[in-house]
């Protein structure tokens, strides 16, 4: 069963240990990445951002009684389970699976996650290129 969980980036290696040692050694963790790259002062620049920000995707088959969570609960690094995430298991295995077919040998996302359409008119929301 498939959890998300908003996390404190900063304890993400306290939130994996505290997990493993109540759950075992059978729990999954997965967080698609992004490789970014950027040209500053004629230098690249390689940055690695999560797709999911502050958010981590977490298996583990026990996931569906409210012991383990409300257990699970006051682990550090955690904020919060979301809500309603029983019922969205389908949702959540699909996104899972459309971002392991898009990654590459390193683990990250390629372009080929994002649809692009071809011949179609885009626009910019914010930013100095707005409208």
């Amino acid at each position: 069963m498939w959890a998300i969980l908003k996390i404190d980036n900063k304890n993400l290696s306290l939130l994996k240990n505290d997990f493993t040692k109540k759950l075992g050694n059978d729990v999954k963790f997965y967080i698609p990445r992004l490789q970014l790259k950027k040209f500053l002062k004629k230098k690249v620049c390689v940055k690695e951002v999560s797709l999911l920000g502050d958010y981590l995707l977490c298996f583990h088959k026990d996931f569906s009684k409210k012991s383990v969570l409300t257990s699970l609960k006051y682990c550090k690094g955690l904020k919060y389970f979301l809500t309603d995430f029983l019922n969205s298991q389908k949702e959540i295995q699909k996104f899972i699976n459309k971002c392991k077919e898009n990654e590459n040998e390193r683990g990250f996302i390629k372009s080929t996650f994002f649809e692009y359409k071809k011949n179609c008119n885009y626009e910019f929301i914010s930013g100095p290129f707005t409208n």
